[in-house]
């Protein structure tokens, strides 16, 4: 069994990462010394940035909210609620970033004209990036942190309630630092979804070059218009990132921590 799951992530995950990286740098550092002289290219990794950096703040707010209204709560409705939030991982990215088209975009939107009107523009421009984003990294940090909270149980809290301890002590004192694993790996995961998104930004974004072309646009871009030393290393950055989190994650997690 072990070979089988060895052989298996070598072939699906590992194999096909080795050779980004050995295309990366088949001329040495070229590629990606060119990518970083190229404004446009610096433009969009920083805008891949900033739109991940947004979502993984929002995702966290969040995800840290909704998770205590699950497992320290019940109310009607709880089940479906529940259900809802597995919509992003179900529903093609693509689907989602056409359904922000029709309520967010231009004069047939539901509130494209309206917005308008007030000097905003969600679709074609950054905010409906983050928005895109957001919208399909969003059970990520959901999933780590719900069953944190149901293994620690509400013994803690009650203790603290009853020497007299406000909600808001409560959380910083007791909850917060019992499922800050949980969310450190909810942003891992929430970063590394949020940088390689790619369809729902693809229809959101209008791939307008400087302003709203993600790196993600950049790799597709650059390989078709026979580029793929500009599209590898553009991969292997977005790569390294998610890649670095996970190392950093792992040495500094407690090693009595699953």
């Amino acid at each position: 069994m072990r070979f089988i799951v060895t052989a298996y992530l070598f072939f699906l995950v590992a194999w096909p990462v080795s050779l980004v990286v050995t295309h990366t740098f088949a001329d040495g550092f070229d590629s990606i010394r060119s990518l970083l002289d190229d404004a446009d290219m610096v433009v969009a990794l920083q805008l891949s940035a900033y739109v991940a950096v947004w979502s993984v703040i929002i995702n966290t707010l969040f995800g840290v909210g909704i998770s205590l209204l699950l497992v320290r709560y019940e109310f009607p409705g709880k089940r479906i609620l529940n259900s809802l939030l597995d919509i992003p991982l179900s529903v093609s990215p693509v689907v989602v970033g056409l359904a922000l088209v029709l309520v967010y975009g231009g004069r047939n939107g539901w509130f494209g004209p309206t917005l308008a009107g007030w000097g905003f523009q969600i679709i074609f421009s950054t905010p409906g990036i983050v928005m895109a984003t957001t919208f399909v990294a969003l059970p990520l940090m959901i999933r780590e942190i719900v069953p944190v909270l149901e293994e620690i149980g509400i013994e803690q809290e009650q203790a603290a309630e009853s020497l007299g301890a406000s909600g808001l002590q409560r959380f910083w004192r007791i909850t917060l630092p019992s499922i800050k694993w949980g969310i450190v790996y909810g942003v891992v995961l929430t970063l590394a979804r949020s940088l390689g998104e790619f369809g729902a930004v693809k229809v959101v974004s209008g791939n307008v070059l400087g302003q709203t072309r993600t790196a993600t646009l950049a790799v597709e871009e650059k390989y078709l218009n026979f580029d793929p030393q500009g599209a590898y290393a553009t991969a292997f950055l977005l790569a390294m990132v998610s890649v670095a989190c996970i190392v950093v994650v792992a040495i500094i997690r407690p090693k009595n921590h699953p």
